[in-house]
């Protein structure tokens, strides 16, 4: 058995993986124990020969400040130029996918009575993300058996690679052990797990159409957080987002799929999930602006800051000014763009993934409502969704969500701008 980290559970610093699957979900994807590492001890594989698990295919409008329009303004070129990039990887992996997919419609493992062993590597999968994020496990019960099991692959890896740099053993480790962690993840895309979580994960990679990239970019979003405490300005954010969130959206629509009548392009589609990806990554930057600073880290760009008149001190002493007031006001404006910009993409999802999918949003949008509650006092109050708005927010999510591409042009205006309050 060769080298390499092993992640556990702890709770969640900033990214929450629970949330950030399903194009991002659940607010409380909070996790409690060390179970995920004991496990990925006791069953690992031990294989004499490399290919035994070895996987193949077979086949928003208002006046505002200039202070909230440099907030509203969007990322530098270098960053989105960068992402688009990335984008357009994997969209055209999935006209790749398709090509294949009609000279082979299934993906089969190289070896035989290996089917109950991924039976168990998927049910395993599952029972993490039951007890770790059980809104999003939940929302995952809403789609197709063959999708839900994919997902919590997705969500498994994501949580021990967020383990590598928040969990009990993060003291330990450095550059190179994330560098240790991309090479088994460059193996686990040959088809060459390590252990039943991973084998999960080949798997799924080799049903759908799911590119490397956004799987290295959040290892490189584990090495920032080893060394970058500070972002200068919102180019430098919005790459991290990219990076701890974002990422989990692209790795995610291969899997949600594309509604088959949807006229959209799969850039469109890919990019919509980004931004909610990066919607709700600024979220929970701003829920958590207390929790972080009590850490000695402020995930606001330093650039609006100095404008808006703030120093780091002011963040530190956790005073509720109206200065912090007028400067979160602009901050939430520009979440709510992402958003915005999100919301038009999930109508263009296939049709069993797109009630989960505007469960999330709506629940994570209404967390910006809860720090405006709040006065914005995001540094002692806790902003977040009670229960009942949860459960009477999914009649709404499902009245949206069964309008499909034909006819969103058909509804009612009243029903497409459909905005629930309580």
């Amino acid at each position: 058995m060769r080298e390499h980290p092993t992640a556990s559970i702890s709770p969640p610093r900033k990214q929450q993986m629970g949330s950030s699957v399903l194009w991002v979900t659940s607010p409380e994807g909070i996790c409690r124990s060390s179970a995920l590492h004991g496990f990925s001890e006791s069953s690992r594989i031990t294989r004499r020969k490399r290919h035994r698990w070895s996987c193949s295919l077979s086949a928003p409008s208002t006046e505002i400040s200039a202070a909230s329009r440099t907030a509203a303004s969007p990322p530098a070129r270098y960053s989105e130029e960068m992402i688009r990039d990335v984008v357009m990887k994997q969209a055209g992996l999935l006209g790749e996918h398709r090509w294949r997919r009609g000279r082979a419609s299934t993906a089969e493992l190289t070896f035989p009575a290996s089917r109950s062993m991924l039976d168990e590597a998927y049910d395993r999968c599952g029972e993490v993300c039951a007890e770790y994020a059980k809104t999003f496990y939940l929302g995952t019960m809403l789609m197709t058996p063959q999708r839900r099991r994919a997902i919590w692959a997705i969500y498994v890896w994501c949580r021990r690679t967020d383990e590598l740099v928040d969990g009990p053993n993060s003291s330990h480790t450095t550059p190179t052990a994330l560098d240790r962690w991309e090479r088994r993840l460059n193996d686990l895309f040959e088809g060459h797990p390590y252990d039943m979580f991973d084998a999960a994960l080949s798997d799924t990679i080799a049903r759908f159409p799911i590119h490397i990239q956004p799987f290295k970019d959040m290892i490189q979003g584990m090495r920032f957080d080893l060394k970058k405490s500070r972002y200068k300005n919102f180019d430098e954010l919005y790459l991290y987002c990219y990076y701890v969130a974002g990422t989990v959206a692209l790795m995610s629509v291969p899997v949600m799929g594309i509604a088959p009548d949807s006229k959209a392009s799969v850039e469109s589609v890919y990019t919509a999930a980004l931004a909610l990806g990066i919607a709700n990554q600024l979220t929970n930057i701003l829920r958590d602006v207390g929790e972080d600073a009590s850490r000695g880290r402020i995930y606001l760009p330093q650039d609006e800051l100095t404008s808006a008149s703030l120093s780091e001190d002011d963040i530190f002493n956790m005073k509720v000014t109206n200065k912090w007031k007028s400067f979160i006001k602009s901050q939430i404006q520009r979440a709510r763009m992402f958003f915005n910009d999100a919301e038009k993409g999930i109508v263009e999802l296939d049709s069993s993934s797109r009630w989960p999918v505007s469960a999330s949003l709506m629940l994570y949008r209404q967390i910006l409502d809860a720090i405006e509650a709040n006065d914005y006092n995001n540094f002692t109050k806790r902003a977040y969704v009670g229960k009942a708005k949860k459960f009477l927010s999914l009649p709404v999510a499902y009245a949206k969500a069964i309008i499909g591409p034909s006819n969103q042009a058909r509804m009612p205006s009243q029903l497409t701008g459909l905005k629930f309050r309580i």
